[in-house]
Formats: structure tokens, sequence, C-alpha cells
């Protein structure tokens, strides 16, 4: 950034990306790492769409053959990881030995061929028929569009499917789920030795898949956990899931378990000896568990060849198998004259019933709508849990929490004692949020403090319209009135290079909060100044226009807001409203505006222009469930200055 990027909110003047060389993370304790773990492990699953945890459908497997090696046997296999949905893969055996033996999951990257890729920079039949000969079970399953798994392409997702949380790499990591499902139905094999490796997006696949399913016991990602390149494929940039960390965190999550990292000097992982590795194994250092990670880097380009593939077994061998000498683990040759031998499907012919994308996407759909109706509050103890399970992937969506006050900052920036002008932020965070403070003119004790929220920010109570008038009735009644210029509106600007930059990088909203929950950010910014205000007694908010959606989200994310005035402007509840107006990922999934009021039960909550088809009656149903069901009201009407000041007041 240039130095006049100082002058910005830091959010607007820095684009993050997928190339950025990212610092590495440090954690002082113990308690710090295991908080943030929680807090991660979280933000993943949410970001993946698979919070709340779907229920699992049958896996209902098919084999169509077998191929026997001498002391092997591979099984064609595919398996229903979704109704309907079938992931195509390998089950590799051994041949002559007792069991239960390990199952190792073996996702592939981006080889050309796919999970039957068989070359000298990487052969994934090679790996897994060596795992078989040390006593292993392996199943390698394919990436969606590879294959046997073709019912959606390789570029399956767009803003639509990520308002309902719906991804290629939410999908891809579900099925990473569905496949531990699968080793750990089959009789031959230990649940309690279960292990993943895969290398470039199989590596993703594998820290994705390990950092939030504690049954993987062994991990093994290869040529990809990186402070310098997250991953260039959209199956690996979910929406929202790097807003503000790294692979390096995910990868870490594995702590304590044992994790192993192979790094080439020919790729992004060039620096691991110097940077990533410290940093993950610091974090096992914290939890007592130094000698359970390990790193080798070879001189190779991007590969998972012999030499990466062996050091993973003597990896596999010491903690699965407890065999400590890497000599008895060597990869033997292996006869396989066309790995196209393995394809489950090889006519392409799926099973009857098998859905296409259009009937996937409602399917996922659906059952979002399904499980928020299961959740949804009856009585006061399904509100608690409701409020649980809701209130953080709300959050997450839009990458928010409330500041703690002493986290606020505000700067003077002139005005007069009554209207002080005045710039918000957090500390370490770079807002830049411009504020006035219009003050109570009441001499003694204390008064409420109204947060009034504008599309336009603070210079629409400048001029004719519903907000100077409600700037002048708020003030005559003596309450102190807030004004801001939310992220990129009023007086907050972006460097001019911001577009260019945006139309410059690839899977912006992986990295980076959207507008919309900047702005939800700084109403909670300000929620928390004004709050710690002398003089103010309780805080409420008017939110006008556009702003009234962003207010209510932030009356749910806040908690203490005692009452709220809210303009819905005739917002319609359709994907299309929501694209043009909330295009926040995953915020559909999270209930959207509906959720948001439900949260705010049972405080005092007063909704404006509504639109005729707005879920009225669930909203209702909430504030009943909390004892409260005359705290909320609708109307079709505009907002009117009066009527907000005698609601307010109540």
């Amino acid at each position: 950034m240039t130095e006049a990027a100082v002058e910005f909110d830091r959010r607007a003047a820095v684009v993050r990306h997928l190339n950025q060389h990212f610092p590495a993370p440090q954690f002082e304790s113990r308690e710090e790492w295991e908080a943030r773990a929680r807090e991660l492990r979280a933000h993943i699953l949410a970001s993946a769409g698979l919070s709340p945890m779907p229920e699992r459908c049958p896996l209902d497997p098919i084999v169509t053959g077998e191929i026997e090696g001498d002391d092997y046997v591979i099984r064609r296999v595919a398996i229903q990881t979704l109704p309907g949905f079938y992931l195509g893969g390998n089950l590799y055996l051994p041949k002559g030995k007792q069991g239960p033996f390990p199952g190792i999951a073996n996702p592939h990257g981006h080889w050309k061929t796919g999970r039957i890729e068989h070359q000298e920079r990487g052969s994934i039949p090679a790996r897994c028929i060596t795992f078989a000969r040390m006593g292993c079970v392996a199943f390698a399953y394919d990436m969606i569009g590879y294959n046997d798994t073709r019912q959606l392409p390789h570029t399956f997702g767009g803003d639509r499917e990520a308002l309902w949380g719906i991804s290629l790499g939410g999908l891809q990591l579900w099925n990473s789920i569905r496949a531990l499902d699968y080793l750990e139905s089959l009789p031959m094999v230990d649940p309690e030795r279960l292990a993943c490796t895969g290398a470039s997006g199989g590596g993703t696949q594998t820290f994705l898949l390990s950092a939030v399913d504690d049954r993987v016991k062994v991990a093994a990602p290869v040529n990809m956990i990186s402070l310098h390149m997250q991953g260039g494929c959209l199956c690996e940039n979910p929406p929202n899931l790097r807003v503000e960390c790294t692979n390096v965190e995910i990868g870490a999550l594995m702590a304590p378990r044992p994790l192993l990292l192979v790094a080439a000097t020919g790729d992004w992982t060039r620096n691991t000896l110097e940077e990533e590795f410290p940093a993950i194994q610091a974090v096992y250092r914290l939890m007592g568990a130094e000698e359970k990670v390990h790193a080798l880097r070879f001189d190779a380009p991007h590969n998972y060849n012999l030499q990466s593939r062996e050091a993973v077994y003597a990896w596999m061998g010491r903690w699965l198998l407890g065999i400590n000498d890497p000599d008895q683990l060597k990869e033997q040759p292996i006869d396989l004259p066309d790995p196209k031998v393995l394809l489950t499907f090889p006519d392409g012919q799926l099973p009857e019933g098998a859905a296409d994308q259009e009937g996937i996407t409602r399917y996922l759909v659906e059952r979002s709508e399904k499980q928020l109706a299961a959740h949804w509050p009856r009585d006061q103890e399904t509100a608690r849990q409701f409020r649980e399970t809701y209130l953080p992937l709300l959050s997450h969506s839009l990458g928010v929490a409330a500041p703690a006050p002493e986290l606020v900052t505000a700067t003077p920036a002139g005005g007069s004692t009554r209207a002080q002008r005045l710039i918000l932020g957090r500390k370490g965070a770079g807002d830049r949020v411009p504020a006035r403070l219009h003050r109570s003119r009441r001499q003694k004790g204390s008064a409420p403090g109204v947060l009034l929220v504008t599309p336009e920010g603070i210079r629409a109570a400048d001029g004719p319209g519903i907000t100077s008038r409600l700037v002048g009735q708020l003030s005559r009644e003596d309450r102190h009135v807030l004004l801001i210029d939310t992220f990129l509106t009023g007086g907050s600007k972006a460097p001019e290079t911001r577009e260019k930059e945006i139309s410059e990088i690839k899977y912006f909203t992986t990295y980076n909060r959207t507008d919309i929950g900047n702005r939800v950010q700084d109403i909670l910014t300000a929620l928390a100044f004004l709050r710690a205000q002398e003089g103010v007694s309780r805080v409420q908010v008017v939110g006008v226009g556009e702003a009234g959606l962003w207010a209510v989200l932030a009356c749910a994310l806040d908690g203490r807001v005692d009452a709220a005035a809210i303009d819905l402007a005739g917002f319609e509840m359709t994907d299309d409203h929501f694209l043009e107006k909330l295009n926040v990922p995953f915020l559909r999934r999270a209930g959207d505006l509906v959720t948001a009021a439900a949260l705010c039960a049972p405080r005092r909550l007063s909704f404006w222009r509504v639109h005729p088809f707005f879920p009225m009656g669930k909203v209702f149903d909430a504030y009943a469930a909390s004892g409260k069901p005359g705290a909320v009201q609708f109307t079709s009407m505009a907002l009117d200055a009066e009527a907000v000041q005698a609601w307010l007041g109540l």
C-alpha cells in the first residue's frame, strides 16, 4: 500500500488475497491457543456450510469390481454422501494379513486424472497399494468433478449458492467426513486408527478434515501449508474461510495429534522449515506434544513423488503401526498397466436415482430450511438452544463481533460540545468510523443514547428528510444521538486503487469481509462506544432505509440494545434481493434477517416498511417463546419520527 493508505480505513486500504505473504501467528499460552482453536473450528464448519452439522444419509456403498494383486486387493466403489449424490473411489485392502487395520483417507490434488494419476511426480495408486502392503486400508476418493464424481462440475457454486452456505470446498469437506464414515463402517478397519494424507489440493482437504474431525489420528498434508499461497482453486477457497486466518493456523488445529509437513524447494512450501513449521511447532510445544510434529523438505518441484511418499509411509508406520524402521516401509514396484481400470463407473452410467446439479442444490437449500425450522424457538429452553446455535453462525457469516469497551477508540475530530465529531475504531484493527455525537441537553442524571444509522451517513441529518426529523425529535426528548458513516458511506472513503485491486484477485470474500459485514461491525463498535459514555442510561437503535437491514443484524449480535426501530425498506426476502442488497456468504444458511429478529427477543423491536412476504409469524413465535409476545411490531408504513420516539420511550 502507498503511504496515503494510512489516511483510510485499513479495511478499505488493504485487500487480502491468496498470494499474500502473511505473518506467522503467535500464541503466548495454551489457554490462548485453545480458545482460538475452538473459534477457528467453528468458523471452518460455518464457512463450509456444515453448521449446524447435517444429518448423515445412509452411505449405501456400491462395489462394481475388484482387482487382485499378490498382496493387496483394490475395490472399485462409490458411496452416497448426500441423497442421490455419489462419491467415487477405490478401496485398497491388505491381502493375507489379519486385521483390524488402520484406515487412511487419500484425497487427491489437481492431477489431470485425479485419483488414478500414476506418474513420477505423483501416484495415488502406488501410494495406496503401499499402504495396503503395510497393513492399512486406504480409501482414495475423487474431488468433485473428477472421474466418477461428475454430478457437479469442479466449477460448481456462485454467489447465490454461497448465500446458502453451498460451495465446492464445503461439499468436498463433507465428502471427506463421509469418507471417514465409510472407513469407520468397515469391519476390517480399526476406528481408533484413522489417518489422512494428500498433496496440493489433496493437502488442503487433509488439513481441513483434520481440523474439524478428531477421528483423524495422524495427518500428512504434502506440499500445501504455506504463508505465501493459500490455495489457488475454487475448491480450496470457500467464502469467509480465511478472513482472519491462514492455512498455518488451520494446520495447527491438528495438535496434539501427529502431523507431518512435507515441503518442496520448487513450490510455495519452500520456506516451510524456516516459517510455517516453527509456527506450528510452537503450538505443539504449548500442547506438550512437540515430538508429534515434524517437517521435511525435498529438492523437487510440486509433487507427491517417491521421496515424499516414503517419508509419509515412515510417519504413518510409526504412529499407526508402531514401526520405527523406515527401511521396512519402502515402496515396492507395482503392476498397473492402465489406471483406467480403477474407475468405478467406466461407462459414466451412474446408479438409478442419481441427482442432477439442480436437484442437489435444491436439496441443500431445503436442508438448511428444515434445520432452521427444527431449531426455531418454541419455549424459553428451545430459545436458549436456538441462540447458542444460530448467534455464532450469524457472527461467522458477517465476520463480526461486538468489541469489548476497552478495545474501542474515539479520536476527537472537531465540532462543538453539543455536536462532537469523532473517529471511532478498534485497537489494532485500523478502523476509521466518522461519527457525530449530539449530547443531551440534560444537565443532571442520565438519558438514553440512540444510534441513528443511514445509508448516506452523517450528512443525512443535515438536509431535509426523515433523518433530520428524527435527530430533531430525539434531541427535543433529551436523548443522546450518535450518527456514524459506516464503511464506505458518507465520509468513509476507499483509495482509488481499491476497485482495481479487487478486480485483479480471486476469491475476495474468502479473505475479506463484505462491505455489509464491515458496516455491521461499525454499528457494533458505535454501540459499544455509546454505551460507555457518561450519562447514557441505555442504548437504542434506529436504522433508516437500507441501513435498517444492517442495524437489525447488529442488534441481534450486540445483545444489549434496549429497543430498536428498523426500516426494512420493502426488502423482499428473495435470493435476488439478498444478492442485490445483502450479498453476504451463508447469511441465508444462518437464517438471515428472520434469525436476526428472533435473536433480538425479548428486547423491543419495531419494523417499518415491511414487505407482505416477510415471515412475520415466525418472528412473533420467537417473541412468544421468549415470554414477550408484545415486544415486536410490524407495519407497512414509512418511518415516522414521532411514532419512533414514542416506541423508544415506552
